[in-house]
């Protein structure tokens, strides 16, 4: 019998003991990474890291305008509150453009322009978000590798999540919490040619509008209203064999601009030509974007445009709040599904049910 059992212990289909596995997450690294985690912060700490430039304490900053809970919003507007005295010193930058024309390039080479002059940069960059998923690549930290390890340059992408005025609001705040840290230069890069540029244009001193040359119809490919707002024009990628058609659209655009009413600023819009990946012209550009500091700063309309930003941002903030709190009511919330239905069941018309509506959230 025992001899048996001992055979059958050598049969190949004994399997043996298993080994116990480690587990997955060393102990010892636990204990050190939560050693190191980053502590919470205290509004003074957040105060004093920003007087001091501390580039980490200010993206923890950021993060906390652009959250989303009650309670980071409400130490945001602290922070906010306490480094508005400190802001306003800056030059602020609006750059767009058509999809493909090189944006990223162009301000790693301007920004490196500008660094050199011994100027403090912050970039200030909107990633388009997914209407599906509501993620964001922010990849322009890749993209300008160059700038972003430029001690004198700090780039910060924000997601859109789909919200243009949310975003330009906390761009807004965020341009505010960079100028207290001691950046001398905002750049506002934006999602693309669309309704975003509106937002952002009315928060910065100088809007460059990008363009391609040979790209199709130069005057088609983009809208009236883009155009009108822009200080600036340049036509990037003016290089080689390009070069040409490059200063054939310069001609085109300086043709088309003088057609548009004149500005209040007295600045007469400039076009010119420039080439960010072989860093041709970008010191050009830079000169046009002083010319217009030195006119407006002496005509003082450049006071005049600040104060009228900040009165439309106050309006801007009130309707982004009432909205916010009508939405966010419980029994609005509710009603909304049953009126809804009613809506698309041409019980109520679109406008009855708004009314009533609104007069259910008046009456408290």
């Amino acid at each position: 019998m025992n001899s048996k059992n001992k055979k059958s212990n050598k049969s190949a289909l004994h399997v043996n003991k298993g080994v116990d596995q480690p587990p997955s997450i060393s102990p010892k690294a636990r204990k050190n990474f939560q050693k190191f985690r980053k502590k919470s912060l205290s509004l003074d700490d957040y105060i004093n890291g920003i007087k001091r430039g501390d580039r980490a304490i200010l993206s923890r900053a950021i993060t906390l305008v652009e959250s989303s809970l009650p309670a980071h919003q409400e130490l945001a507007q602290q922070i906010i509150e306490q480094c508005l005295p400190l802001a306003g010193n800056s030059m602020r930058i609006g750059i767009t453009g058509v999809p493909g024309v090189g944006k990223s390039t162009f301000i790693e080479s301007l920004g490196g322009e500008i660094t050199k002059r011994k100027h403090k940069l912050a970039v200030l960059a909107i990633d388009p978000s997914s209407e599906r998923s509501k993620g964001s690549i922010l990849g322009d930290k890749t993209r300008m590798e160059t700038l972003a390890n430029n001690p004198d340059a700090f780039i910060r992408p924000s997601p859109s999540a789909g919200s243009l005025g949310g975003v330009a609001r906390k761009t807004r705040e965020s341009m505010l919490l960079c100028e207290a840290a001691g950046f001398d230069i905002i750049f506002i890069e934006t999602v693309g040619v669309g309704q975003s540029e509106i937002a952002v244009h009315s928060m910065v001193d100088f809007f460059l509008l990008l363009m391609l040359a040979g790209a199709g119809d130069e005057l088609q490919g983009i809208k009236r209203g883009i155009m009108e707002m822009a200080d600036a024009i340049a036509i990037n990628k003016a290089d080689g064999n390009n070069k040409d058609k490059a200063n054939q659209a310069k001609a085109e655009y300086n043709s088309a601009l003088h057609l548009f009413p004149p500005s209040p600023s007295g600045w007469t819009p400039k076009v010119v030509t420039c080439s960010a990946l072989h860093n041709i012209d970008i010191d050009t550009v830079w000169k046009t974007i002083m010319d217009y500091k030195e006119l407006t700063t002496e005509n003082e309309y450049w006071p005049a445009k600040r104060n009228e930003q900040a009165k439309y941002w106050m309006y801007e903030t009130i309707n982004e709040k009432l909205k916010s709190h009508f939405y966010t009511q419980k029994d609005i919330k509710t009603k909304l599904q049953n009126f809804e239905a009613d809506v698309l069941n041409n019980r109520k018309s679109s406008f009855q049910a708004a009314q009533q509506l609104l007069d259910e959230y008046l009456k408290k």
